[in-house]
């Protein structure tokens, strides 16, 4: 199948190491990258973005087959993993580079974002306002390697860090 075909997804959900894994390796998904997007600098590294000084929020770029897998179904993945009323960052990762935020690459995924905001504010299954952002994408800057699939290639830390930050906690309160 052709590249052409394919649509990219971008979200931000504090901490890309745990954004990574709720996506990754489902029909229809081609790549799931971490990285950085939003901010003033270019080209910038991880050390520079978890400064809170960029402007950049750590995301996960999602590259991914629409006919296989819909862009309602990203959100739908989307929204439990996160903390979407906490506006300082998230768990125990906090500053503006951890902020929840959907960035768009196109009318109707920020119709769709909206929508889902919209549900999910009416859902009542929160009692604080849903301060998540839906913002345009822009430049897409990946992260060093060794970050990419952190959850793969340094599982023991991964899930260590997962527990001490109250994510999975957090997810089993509020959305299981």
């Amino acid at each position: 199948m052709s590249e052409l075909t394919y649509e990219k997804a971008t979200f931000a959900g504090g901490c890309f190491w745990c954004m990574v894994q709720p996506f990754d390796e489902l029909p229809g998904i081609i790549k799931v990258e971490s990285g950085f997007m939003g901010g003033h600098v270019d080209q910038p590294t991880y050390e520079q973005v978890k400064s809170g000084k960029s402007g950049h929020y750590e995301v996960v770029q999602i590259t991914y087959d629409p006919k296989r897998f819909s862009y309602e179904k990203l959100l739908s993945l989307y929204w439990p993993q996160i903390d979407p009323t906490d506006p300082e960052g998230q768990f125990h990762d906090r500053g503006p580079q951890y902020r929840t935020a959907i960035f768009y690459h196109n009318q109707s995924q920020k119709e769709k974002a909206i929508n889902s905001k919209v549900e999910l504010k009416n859902s009542k299954r929160f009692a604080k306002p849903i301060v998540t952002e839906i913002l345009e994408a822009s430049t897409f800057y990946a992260a060093e390697e060794k970050h990419q699939h952190f959850y793969k290639k340094s599982s023991s830390e991964y899930k260590e860090d997962r527990r001490k930050s109250g994510r999975n906690e957090f997810i089993k309160s509020h959305w299981e």
